[in-house]
Order: structure tokens, then C-alpha cells, then sequence
């Protein structure tokens, strides 16, 4: 719960304060003054402080009611303090001491009992560890930069006081604006989730700023994270995120094959896919996001770059059509108006090169032809300046047509130096500028491919709920036997190849009975057949079925042979794997032994609808074997739309699967059936 008091506080103590800037307690103080803080500063200290426009309490007891404490004082001492503070009526707290949970055992005890404290007075806690906070009614932090306060500006949650630092430094540079500001620090009680959630319940679409930017190292409430995250996108707000800490120090020994695709960065990315917010891997991506965020909509995919720059135009044009953009080639008939207007040797081809000779006037009739151009969604202008001429002119042309084109302009200004108090006047008009076309490229097409596929809006399948539940309950940890798997697979509604399973010799008898040779026998027991030789194809009557159970049930661990009719087709897999509090991921793509070779896998949250595992299986590198490659027939596509979502629901049902394979799946243009089957309960 974020108390109003920590949001809009009438009065301030500083328990800590100083009057050296140098020290946390006192920058914070000078912050909150330049800032124009409305109430009452109090500065704690045993220490006198004079400072114009605080009043000075020599100790917390000698307070009276504090709405916002702001504590920066050694970790041992914050206990006490927090507690003659609540005694008082304090319910918002900002703790930017250091020395708890990510100091070891004592901290995290410390920790435990801060939160205890706090939640106990239904207070409010950001922090410990922490740079503090941003926002239109105070300057919580002691840290600078300090934004000048833009309500339609970025908002921003940050782990990492100094990456919030680092991130505005850069930020502010480029035109962009900010909001509020929440340095989280250890979040041992307010984390991101209660703050999209606070942003949620409060969201004014008039009033409330759309561009939420997230710097992240932990996510401890995936589910609530994933409600009020994609409730603010539906309500129009775009996200863009960081989130660190996902390497492992080394591999998971994995028994399955999903469990050794997953990681923690796999799983993130999910996660934010499922909300629509855009995943970004540093702070100048991030930042090139917010831009984009900020700037009109690009609508389609097809970009004019207009430039007298041509090497800056050839690593544009790489990074958006390498991720998913398109850079159209212009055929001569459509543009030899405009090549008309331009200077001899200029190129009007896309990227449009209007040379170091190109004028003010001559970008203003790119920029007009390009908007009424069918086949152009979007414009980037790269614009620098080699230091020979004032390039303001060309500035102001691209400053207007900004506001009276249809479509987007995205301004590259990358002479900082030459071009620095143009650059500075340009952004002054409150435009944005992306000083690195790289960044901006890959920012733009990260964007524009982002989907939303919300999660409120899955519809189950029809599967045999009661009858999984009954397999599940009855069921005891580790790996379910064959039969068992066939069952849960039947009730889940998803096809598997005919098989029996023996255990010993005598039972051969019934293969002819009840399958077709050619057949395939796997030995029973062993995890991974294959790296053990357990698996014999072709098995084309009881006299090589003989000899292949002799040879499988040799094999170290073998408890019985699994027998299968042959089934042609190509080999895809679907899989499924327990990750925590975030649920399952369903990973699905190209299988057999090719699933951890060539690793062209893809991956979601459960539950998936229909349309979100379609999304999925076209971002597949092999998809053009499912729509059918070359001489190939398509495969039944559909069917294995609903396999993957028939797995995402059947994982939603029974949270106990631990981890799920299905590799392969054989298929070809009419069925899609499953010859493997794996599944390891955990309860």
C-alpha cells in the first residue's frame, strides 16, 4: 500500500541532516529546498543545523507528527528510530541507509523487522539502500541530476539509485522529460509491483504520464507485476524495461530438455512480452525507447532514411531491417520529381542522400514528398555537421515539419560538438534527438514489433479437467510412466502414436496383435534414450523386435521397452517447465535431435491463447518448414497451434508438472502426433 503521505507529504524530517552538501542528509536537504518543497523541512541531529528554511530538532522524540521521514543514518540505528518516528504518526518512510539485506545475515534480520515495524503501522517504505524520490511535490533524493518536473514526462522505477543517475545523465542529454522517480533500493517492502500498482489504481489518462521506464533486479510478485503492468498498457502507457542478474554463474544440470533451454533471462522476456512492454538490454536502448515512446506513432513498417550522411544511412538501414523494418526501395518513375529539386549527384533510391551540399529548403521537399509517399510510414532525418556551416536553418525546417507532418519524424543529430547550441535549441522546443542511428534503429523496430497479447484475454481449451486432476493427485513426485503419460496426454486432448510397453520377452507376442510394423522400440528408463543408444527405428517384424529388446534392456537402468508404431514427418517439439512464481514456460519449435543442437526454440508464459502461440511459432527460424518450404507441403499448422496451447492450459490446470516434453512431435500436412512423451510431477 503507497500511503498518500509518502506521495504528497506536508512535512519532511531529515533524520541525518547536515549542512555539508557532501553527505546524503545534507544534498537531500539542499535537493528538497531548491526544489520548492511547500511544507516543513525538519533537520535531525544532535548537531545544531542553521540552514534558511529548516527547522532543527535535535532528536526524532522532540518531533512532533511527520508525514515523510527520510533517514540517513547507519543501519543499527534506523530500528529505534523508526520506532519513536511511528509512535509520532509517521507513516511513510525513505530509508537510503546502507548495511541491510544485501549485507549479509545481520542486515537481512534487520531488514525483516524494519518491515515488520512498518507494515505493522500500515505505513509505507521505499528503500532501505536506496536514492529516494522525485515527484512534482518534493525532491526526495540526494543524488543529481535533478529534472525539472514535466507531468507528461517519463516515470521511472529504478533498483539502482546511480544507474536512475546514470539513465537521466544520458536521458536529459537527448530531450527527454521526466515525471516521478522511485529509487527502490532493496524494495524489501514497496517493490515495482506495488508501484505499477499505485499507478494503476491512480491512472488518470489526462493527467497521468504514459512512458513508464523500469530498471530491475528483482521481480519478486510475477503475477501481480503482469496485472498491473498490462492493465496500464490497456490504458494506453508504454513500458520499457531493463532487468539485470540473468546470467547463472553455471549450468543448471537439467533433466529435461526444456529445463536446459530455460534460463532466467528466457523467462523475463516472456514475462514481458505477456505484458506488451518492450525489453531493453542497456541504458542507451532504453533511453532510444523512451524517444521513440515519446515521438508520434510509426504505424507501419516501412522507413524513409533522408541523409547527407551515407555512412550513417548504410548502419541505420542494417539495424531496422535486421529487426523486423523495412527500408523500400523507390523506383525511378515514383521519384524523379523530387531528384528534380535536389543538387546533381543526390540520390533519391531510399536511403535518400541529398549530399553535404543538400540546403534547408531541399530536406523540406524530401520531408513533404515522403509524407504523401504510399510507400513510406516513416521518416528518419540524419542531420550533423562537419563544422563548415551553421546548420540551424536545417534544424528549424525539421522542427516544423515535425509538427505539421502526418507521419514521424525521428531526428539522428549526431554533432554534439559542432552542432551543440543548435542541437540545444532544438531540444528546448521540447523535441527529441537520437544521437546514435544504431540505437534508434533497434529501438524503433523493437517497438513497432512489440505485441500485445494480454493474458486477461486466454480462453482455455476443452480438455478433461477432472480426469487430469484425478492422474495428478494420484500421482507421487518424478517422472510419470508411459501409460500414465498416454492417460494425461488423452484427457488433455493431444495425440499420441500407438505404443505398448513390455517387460519381457514373452510379451513380443502381442506387437502384431495390437501394432503395425515397422515399429520403433525405446528403452524405458533412462532419461535421454538417444545419448544411451535406447532407441532402435525400423523394426520391421518380431524376429528384429527380438533381438532389439535383448540389446535395449541391457542398457544400465532399463526397467521395460517402449513400443511405437513408425510415424513419418517432420519433428517438432513443445515443451513445458516450472519456473518459479512466474508459472510455467511453454517452449516449442524444431525437434528432435536438432531441439538443443540448432536451439530454435521459442518461448511463453502460461496460459497462451491462439493467437499468441501463432505469434510465437512465426518468429521461428524454421517456420518456412511449417508453411512449407520449397518442394515440402505446408504442415497442419493449426494443429500445432492447439497442441502448444493445449500445453500452456494443461500446465495451468496442474501447476505440479515440474517439467513436460513432447520431442518429437511427427507431423506433415494432416496430423500432428506426439511419439515422445515425458512429464515429472513435484508437489
Amino acid at each position: 500500500m503507497i500511503v498518500s503521505q509518502l506521495i504528497a507529504p506536508n512535512s519532511i524530517a531529515i533524520i541525518g541532516a547536515s549542512e555539508n552538501e557532501s553527505k546524503p542528509g545534507g544534498k537531500v536537504v539542499r535537493n528538497l529546498l531548491n526544489g520548492d518543497f511547500k511544507g516543513t523541512i525538519f533537520a535531525v541531529n544532535h548537531k545544531p543545523i542553521a540552514i534558511n528554511g529548516v527547522q532543527w530538532v535535535k532528536d526524532v522524540k522532540e518531533l512532533g507528527n511527520v508525514d515523510l521521514a527520510i533517514i540517513a543514518i547507519p543501519s543499527n540505528q534506523c530500528i529505534q528510530t523508526v520506532d519513536d518516528l511511528i509512535k509520532k504518526g509517521t507513516k511513510a518512510f525513505i530509508i537510503y541507509s546502507a548495511g541491510f539485506s544485501e549485507a549479509g545475515h545481520i542486515g537481512i534480520e534487520l531488514e525483516k523487522e524494519l518491515v515488520a515495524k512498518i507494515n505493522k503501522a500500515n505505513g509505507t517504505l521505499i528503500g532501505p539502500n536506496c536514492a529516494g524520490i522525485i515527484n512534482e511535490t518534493y525532491k526526495g533524493v540526494f543524488t543529481t541530476p535533478i529534472p525539472s518536473y514535466d507531468k507528461l514526462g517519463c516515470e521511472m522505477i529504478s533498483s539502482s539509485g546511480a544507474t536512475a543517475v546514470f539513465i537521466m545523465e544520458s536521458a536529459l542529454l537527448t530531450g527527454l522529460k521526466f515525471s516521478n522517480i522511485y529509487s527502490i533500493g532493496n524494495a524489501a517492502q514497496t517493490g515495482v509491483e506495488e508501484l505499477l500498482e499505485f499507478m494503476d489504481l491512480t491512472f488518470d489518462s489526462e493527467k497521468s504520464p504514459k512512458v513508464k521506464l523500469l530498471y530491475l533486479e528483482q521481480i519478486k510478485n510475477p503475477h501481480k507485476f503482469l496485472k498491473h503492468a498490462t492493465s496500464l498498457i490497456q490504458k494506453g502507457c508504454k513500458i520499457a524495461a531493463i532487468k539485470s542478474g540473468y546470467s547463472e554463474a553455471g549450468g543448471r544440470a537439467a533433466s529435461s530438455h526444456t529445463g536446459a533451454l530455460a534460463s532466467s533471462d528466457t523467462v523475463i522476456r516472456a514475462l514481458f512480452k505477456k505484458c506488451g512492454i518492450v525489453y531493453c538490454s542497456s541504458r542507451d536502448e532504453l533511453i532510444a525507447v523512451a524517444g521513440v515512446f515519446q515521438s508520434k506513432e510509426l504505424k507501419g513498417k516501412n522507413i524513409a532514411i533522408i541523409t547527407h550522411a551515407g555512412g550513417s544511412a548504410v548502419m541505420l538501414t542494417d539495424a531496422l531491417t535486421s529487426n523486423g523494418l523495412s527500408v523500400p526501395a523507390f523506383e525511378t518513375s515514383e521519384t524523379d520529381i523530387l531528384l528534380d529539386k535536389l543538387n546533381s549527384g543526390s540520390s533519391v533510391a531510399n536511403p535518400i542522400d541529398f549530399l553535404a551540399t543538400g540546403t534547408a529548403f531541399q530536406l523540406g521537399e524530401i520531408i513533404d514528398f515522403c509524407d504523401t509517399f504510399d510507400k513510406v510510414d516513416g521518416m528518419v532525418v540524419v542531420f550533423g555537421s562537419p563544422g563548415l556551416f551553421n546548420v540551424k536553418d536545417v534544424y528549424d525546417v525539421l522542427e516544423s515539419k515535425m509538427i505539421t507532418c502526418q507521419k514521424p519524424i525521428f531526428p539522428v543529430l549526431p554533432s554534439l560538438i559542432n552542432a551543440e547550441n543548435e542541437i540545444k535549441q532544438f531540444l528546448s522546443n521540447g523535441r527529441v534527438n537520437f544521437p546514435d542511428e544504431v540505437n534508434l534503429g533497434k529501438a524503433l523496430a523493437h517497438v513497432f514489433t512489440s505485441k500485445k497479447l494480454l493474458f486477461e484475454n486466454v480462453k482455455l481449451p476443452d480438455m478433461d479437467i477432472v480426469a487430469i486432476r484425478a492422474i495428478i493427485n494420484s500421482s507421487s513426485d518424478g517422472f510419470l510412466n508411459a501409460d500414465v503419460c498416454r492417460e494425461l496426454m488423452e484427457a488433455a486432448g493431444i495425440d499420441l502414436a500407438k505404443q505398448l510397453v513390455i517387460t519381457t520377452i514373452s510379451e513380443l507376442i502381442t506387437i502384431e496383435k495390437e501394432l503395425s510394423f515397422p515399429i520403433v522400440m525405446k528403452v524405458v528408463g533412462p532419461v535421454h534414450k538417444t545419448e544411451v543408444g535406447g532407441v532402435i527405428l525400423n523394426v520391421l517384424d518380431v524376429t528384429q523386435a527380438n533381438v532389439a529388446f535383448k540389446e535395449l534392456m541391457q542398457i544400465p537402468e532399463a526397467k521395460g521397452i517402449l513400443v511405437q508404431e513408425m510415424i513419418a514427418g517432420e519433428e517438432l517439439y513443445c515443451g513445458a517447465v516450472k519456473q518459479g512464481d512466474f508459472g510455467h514456460l511453454v517452449i516449442c519449435g524444431l525437434g528432435g535431435i536438432f531441439l538443443e543442437l540448432l536451439q530454435d526454440t521459442v518461448a511463453a508464459l502460461a496460459p497462451l491463447s491462439s493467437a499468441e502461440v501463432k505469434s510465437m511459432i512465426e518468429t521461428l527460424k524454421s517456420y518456412p518448414i511449417i508453411k512449407g518450404y520449397r518442394n515440402k507441403k505446408a504442415l497442419n499448422e493449426a494443429k500445432y497451434i492447439d497442441i502448444v496451447t493445449r500445453i500452456g492450459a494443461l500446465v495451468n490446470i496442474a501447476p505440479e508438472i515440474n517439467e513436460l516434453d513432447l520431442n518429437p512431435i511427427k507431423a506433415d500436412g494432416n496430423q500432428m502426433i506426439a511419439v515422445d512423451v515425458r512429464v515429472k510431477i513435484k508437489k
